[in-house]
């Protein structure tokens, strides 16, 4: 169920078990080859997904598109907010569903540039609703035993535009693909023990903005190892890890 679509007196009717899913997201740049709109595209995939999967087991609230995407902002089309601005503006979000009695809030994250704020939502926004259960459900996180199986590429190879998001907007938007102007990026560390992928967390955090790490590329990985295939079993694993971890949820 879509939250908006709903009229006020059917939206009081609904269980306030139902899980509540914000897709937090972002429209930034994804290199020469995909749309500012990857990010939101991508999180829009699941929960339409997810709602076909779940039905009124599940409300669906609407997007945040643009989300914390400073560290893109050397190339043009990123839009941003601030951290502080993001948590008032979800923390007042989330309030208002909590204040209609729903118990159980989502955040269903698909850009890697929300995850620390997305924590610090969960510890901020949980000690003051104890009523609430929140979580995060970051897609490439929930499915990540599934994905490692499908990723081709070494370690690196799956990033930022890189062979996962690729082969997502291949699949589900394949018109807004440029994939003849791709190119393939390994991130550039400084430090080793500092690597990180979307796999593979770095044993300690150096930070680095999108234009250091893509050696001004907007790349971070392997999009040459993309294809809608791929997009497709990505798809069907992070649908399946969520749909049981909803389900889940909703029997708390």
């Amino acid at each position: 169920m879509k939250w908006q679509e709903l009229s006020s007196p059917r939206l009081d009717a609904v269980d306030r078990n139902t899980p509540v899913i914000l897709n937090i997201a972002a429209i930034e740049q994804h290199g020469p080859h995909l749309p500012l709109d990857t990010d939101a595209l991508i999180g829009r995939h699941f929960t339409d997904r997810i709602d076909a999967e779940l039905g009124d087991q599940v409300l669906i609230l609407p997007q945040l598109p643009v989300c914390c995407s400073r560290h893109h902002m050397a190339f043009a089309g990123t839009l941003t907010v601030r951290h502080e601005t993001f948590l008032a503006y979800i923390t007042d979000l989330l309030g208002s569903v909590a204040a209609h009695g729903f118990r159980n809030i989502v955040i269903f994250n698909s850009h890697g540039g929300n995850l620390a704020i997305g924590q610090v939502v969960l510890e901020s926004f949980g000690n003051d609703h104890p009523e609430v259960e929140l979580f995060m459900l970051t897609w490439w996180k929930i499915a990540a035993e599934e994905l490692a199986k499908i990723q081709e590429t070494e370690f690196g190879g799956v990033g930022h535009a890189c062979e996962f998001e690729t082969s997502l907007v291949q699949m589900i938007a394949p018109e807004l693909v440029e994939i003849d102007v791709a190119v393939d990026q390994l991130p550039v560390h400084d430090f080793h023990w500092a690597a990180a992928d979307l796999l593979n967390a770095g044993r300690a955090a150096h930070h680095r903005n999108m234009h250091q790490l893509s050696n001004g590329t907007g790349v971070s990985g392997c999009p040459s190892k993309a294809s809608p295939g791929k997009g497709q079993a990505i798809s069907d694993a992070v649908t399946r890890a969520a749909v049981s971890m909803l389900r889940d949820i909703r029997g708390i």
